[in-house]
């Protein structure tokens, strides 16, 4: 039997996966010295200040942080002295913070599950927490040269980071999130999309490719079927949250082989109150009867292993493992699972 990794190593490249690929079990989460350097908040906390200056609150009643933008707590003041406001955190660690983190590397068993860094937020993302979104959109659309500028400036970080990253910690993938759109449309259409974002994308993603890295994760939990030529110049190898919005079957028919999906269960169809075993074995079902197990990956369409409803994500990955048992005859026993793929 493949380990999880090889699993999912052969789903991607459209190979012969011995079972459907389960969630996030073959891709292990870890991180790097900025996390440390930029507080965000945890369930409960409010106006928590990052290093970039952006405001995060947690409440307690939501499923996720997210940035404050009263007037008062808005980065960009004037987008057009945007350079007034932002500065980018400084990335020079010792060898001895590097070391750390290596070590926790290190301790991951790279037969098992790709050692991904968790990179939040991306430049789109970035781009709108410094500026608030209605600003943001606008600033596209009626200041283009100011927001080329800015993008640079956080490529530029982005690509040290990277550079960091590849040089101490040698990942075999990266996982990196950077929400293009909402359930229905992309936030900008995709041409302007790709006048900001392509190349600088192309540039990092490049970068980690030519260093190392075997496979990109580009999480957008959205609907982003029109960015996928982008998606796939940049680099992308597996976009993380496709949504069901996306007829993510007919996107494994038309691009499996350039790009693989993972995702295509929303968490409104199975993670939700009163949710049941049946929700998750319907929305497995079928999602893999549509899709197959080659180019993709069946999985939540959030950013990460877990659910906003407690048990949801847990009973989603044995609904996943029986219908394995079911159309492939590998029995869910028979799955060596380590002991952080069964934490959630």
């Amino acid at each position: 039997m493949l380990t999880a990794k090889q699993n999912m190593r052969e789903a991607i490249k459209g190979g012969n996966p011995d079972r459907f690929v389960n969630q996030f079990e073959a891709i292990y989460f870890l991180f790097h010295p900025f996390m440390m350097h930029s507080p965000s908040p945890t369930k409960g906390q409010e106006n928590v200040v990052n290093a970039w200056g952006v405001t995060n609150s947690f409440p307690a009643n939501v499923p996720g942080a997210f940035p404050v933008h009263t007037p008062d707590k808005i980065v960009v003041k004037d987008i057009e002295h945007w350079q007034d406001y932002v500065h980018a955190p400084s990335l020079k660690f010792s060898n001895e913070e590097w070391a750390q983190w290596k070590a926790q590397y290190d301790a991951v068993d790279g037969t098992q599950a790709y050692k991904a860094p968790f990179i939040a937020p991306g430049l789109f993302e970035q781009s709108h927490h410094l500026c608030g979104m209605t600003n943001a959109l606008e600033y596209y659309a009626l200041y283009p040269d100011e927001m080329h500028d800015l993008i640079e400036y956080l490529t530029d970080w982005e690509l040290e980071l990277a550079e960091g990253i590849c040089a101490n910690l040698h990942p075999d993938a990266i996982f990196h999130h950077d929400d293009w759109g909402s359930e229905k449309s992309t936030f900008l259409r995709p041409e302007m999309f790709a006048e900001f974002f392509l190349e600088p994308y192309k540039k990092i993603y490049g970068y980690y490719h030519d260093h190392g890295v075997e496979l990109i994760f580009h999480h957008s939990d959205s609907y982003c079927a029109t960015l996928i030529p982008y998606m796939i110049e940049m680099g992308i190898d597996v976009w993380q949250g496709c949504m069901e919005s996306n007829n993510v079957p007919e996107l494994v028919k038309k691009y499996g082989g350039k790009i693989a999906f993972m995702g295509g269960i929303d968490n409104k169809s199975m993670d939700f109150p009163g949710w049941t075993k049946e929700d998750c074995a319907k929305a497995t079902r079928k999602a893999c009867d549509a899709c197959g197990s080659k180019y993709f990956i069946p999985c939540i369409t959030q950013g990460g292993p877990g659910s906003v409803f407690p048990g949801a994500y847990a009973a989603l990955c044995e609904e996943i493992d029986k219908y394995s048992e079911e159309v492939f005859g590998v029995k869910a026993d028979q799955i060596k699972r380590l002991p952080w793929q069964i934490l959630f």
